[in-house]
């Protein structure tokens, strides 16, 4: 899912996102995701709904999953108290103070009109002791259903999160606490926090076991083309992460043989596109022109390889279709784990 934080993948018209899985036969217009937190505070969700909701707001007649402001918690730590009842935490904008229940970030996603909406969690920054990880796992699962109870649009579906840090027995037993509830699909939260991808791996593994097999499995913040395959050996359906939309506004393009960095002088006078077998836009262009786009600072570089990445994160998950289709799945994982193995100097 491309994240469209504040309604809008940056830089990408939704005709251009439509247009990066055009090429794909079993593909339409794919997820993308919106940020809570931040539309209720620009433009503010009486807006949006006064607007028609998120999809008129943004022009996106696709699906659209917002995401329930918890992480946007933890990570604005210093400005933030929880206790059982709510978060409450200063904008980053204006330091106004913002009372977020469970009950609110409902009322919010209802507002914005997501096709999937996230119930409201507790994240922990870990390290953390075992008890500090309980205790907001619980919390997590109280939220959650209270997220449930508050829910009265039919037509949004709600997806629980998964807490529980890097303790295999703590996730696990959140994944059954909440399995027990009518959710329509479930995250797993929490990681790609900073921990070594081998730990993201172990915790997946421990975790998809115990969710239903007939509702999907959305791994949050995730990731890199090897993290995402790797979690799609494990169950895992959906993702989401900045990584391609980011680092194509800085020059790095993802390929079928590994990355590029295209502001490297070896790429001064390549006549070669990024891929021969990508139909995107910048790979109508020579690596040269695309280096030259951003040694001068042009807009359409980041544009270019912006809308190049997410094809090729589009293309990567059809492939991993097509792999599990024809049972060669984990051919393509081997492949992708010898891409990403680190290289001698």
């Amino acid at each position: 899912m491309p994240v469209g934080t504040q309604a809008t993948v940056k830089g990408v018209t939704a005709a251009q996102l439509r247009e990066t899985t055009a090429t794909l036969p079993d593909v339409t217009a794919q997820m993308i995701l919106g940020n809570t937190y931040h539309l209720a505070l620009r433009p503010g969700h009486e807006l949006i709904r006064k607007m028609g909701g998120l999809h008129q707001f943004m022009n996106w007649d696709g699906p659209i999953l917002t995401d329930s402001g918890g992480f946007q918690v933890f990570s604005l730590s210093k400005l933030n108290k929880i206790d059982e009842r709510s978060a409450v935490f200063h904008s980053h904008i204006d330091g106004r103070k913002i009372d977020l229940t469970p009950e609110y970030s409902v009322e919010i996603q209802e507002s914005l009109g997501s096709d999937i909406a996230m119930v409201l969690d507790h994240v922990i920054a870990l390290p953390a002791s075992d008890e500090a990880v309980i205790d907001a796992t619980e919390r997590s699962v109280r939220w959650a259903v209270r997220s449930l109870n508050a829910a009265t649009r039919s037509d949004q579906a709600r997806f629980a999160i998964v807490q529980g840090g890097l303790n295999e027995t703590i996730r696990a037993q959140c994944a059954r606490d909440l399995a027990a509830h009518p959710f329509d699909g479930f995250a797993i939260g929490g990681l790609s926090v900073g921990e070594p991808p081998p730990e993201m791996y172990r915790i997946v593994k421990a975790t998809c076991p115990h969710l239903p097999e007939d509702k999907p499995r959305y791994l949050m913040g995730v990731g890199r083309p090897i993290d995402m395959l790797e979690a799609i050996a494990e169950g895992v359906d959906l993702f989401d992460c900045v990584m391609p939309t980011r680092n194509g506004r800085n020059a790095f393009a993802f390929t079928d043989e590994g990355p590029l960095k295209l502001r490297n002088a070896i790429h001064k006078d390549d006549p070669r596109p990024l891929e021969d077998s990508c139909p995107c836009p910048a790979c109508q262009h020579s690596r040269a022109y695309l280096r030259h786009l951003f040694v001068t600072g042009e807009m359409l570089g980041p544009i270019l390889l912006t809308i190049h990445n997410l094809t090729y994160y589009q293309r990567l998950m059809h492939q991993a279709r097509e792999a599990i289709l024809a049972g060669t799945f984990l051919e393509l994982l081997e492949r992708h784990r010898a891409l990403a193995a680190p290289k001698e100097m």
